[in-house]
């Protein structure tokens, strides 16, 4: 494979183009016409698509179920890979998963983490110490107590943090790029594609980038990007951050493109924005459980309409006049 072809596509690409094969063996010619479009619009989608037929030749003298689970969209692998149990047709799918998107994107790590959520599921755990955590859709978290402290490894996704009291170990939550030790607090963790976001909602967390020999202690409303080599500027923490875990999405002012980008993490499939809208401003509350009735929320307030192509492949689009 050369070096363009092996190069990782992001997970929403990695989704619209599991979409199109799935869908193109039966699309109409309006279909394959968006398709078309779709494969010449940009060169990362040309890319997914040529990593896909390379994947369908690579695992073609697999197991009918390990195959079959590659041809599926996130939430479906997921499902076909926990059936399928500790057998090659698992070991197959996974690895196979992981040398198509990329470790960037669908790490190995995700799949083999002690809890995980699917795209567009929150799930809450208890931990034995008495800490509550959050975990965002598509979220994936390793728990490592031990009798000097209790770490928390967030390997892909969400979480917000909520530690339990009367114990005397260090509260640790750990991302590739460094480490966040809780101070009695109340807190949110994020991967970005670019390094880990923490947003403090009380009390106080001290950061610890990886290559770094010191930490930094961010108060109760801030927040702040972490990469592996330092800390980004400290910044006030926008209102609504943890609205996530009662099933909202809340912005103020916030361009269209990211607005939408953020309900992308929600569901399977493409969800993307017309470029010569993208810088649309938007304010308000959408519903996560239902993303279909945020992007109708939409409507009333911007000149958008909602082009829906498949159920796999929505865009929001200049409303035509």
């Amino acid at each position: 494979m050369s070096p363009v072809s092996s190069k990782p596509v992001s997970a929403q690409v990695l989704d619209a183009a599991i979409a199109w094969q799935l869908s193109l063996d039966c699309a109409n010619p309006v279909e394959r016409e968006e398709f078309a479009k779709w494969h010449a619009a940009h060169e990362e989608h040309a890319r997914a698509w040529r990593q896909l037929g390379m994947l369908d030749q690579r695992f073609s003298v697999a197991s009918g179920p390990a195959r079959a689970a590659l041809l599926q969209s996130r939430e479906g692998i997921r499902r076909r890979v926990r059936k399928l149990g500790s057998g090659l047709a698992s070991i197959v799918a996974v690895i196979g998963l992981a040398l198509f998107a990329g470790e960037r994107y669908l790490p190995l790590d995700y799949w083999l983490a002690d809890q995980r959520t699917a795209t567009g599921e929150q799930r809450t755990l208890r931990l034995s110490d008495g800490t509550v955590i959050n975990l965002n859709t598509h979220s994936a978290v390793d728990v490592r107590f031990d009798e000097t402290q209790r770490r928390v490894i967030l390997q892909d996704g969400e979480i917000l943090v909520e530690t339990g009291h009367g114990d005397a170990r260090p509260f640790i939550v750990e991302t590739r790029e460094g480490s966040l030790r809780a101070l009695g607090t109340r807190f949110l963790v994020k991967r970005e594609e670019d390094g880990t976001r923490l947003s403090v909602l009380k009390s106080a967390v001290a950061a610890h980038p990886q290559a770094s020999r010191d930490e930094q202690i961010l108060r109760e409303g801030q927040q702040v990007l972490m990469r592996n080599n330092g800390l980004g500027p400290v910044v006030a923490l926008k209102p609504g951050a943890d609205a996530w875990t009662r099933g909202m999405l809340v912005v103020d002012n916030a361009r269209l493109e990211d607005l939408v980008h953020e309900l992308s993490r929600y569901r399977p499939g493409y969800l993307g924005v017309a470029p010569e809208i993208a810088d649309l401003r938007i304010t308000g509350s959408f519903p996560l459980k239902d993303t279909d009735k945020a992007l109708r929320a939409l409507l009333p307030t911007l000149p958008v309409q909602i082009e829906q192509h498949t159920q796999w492949w929505v865009t929001v689009a200049k409303a035509e006049p």
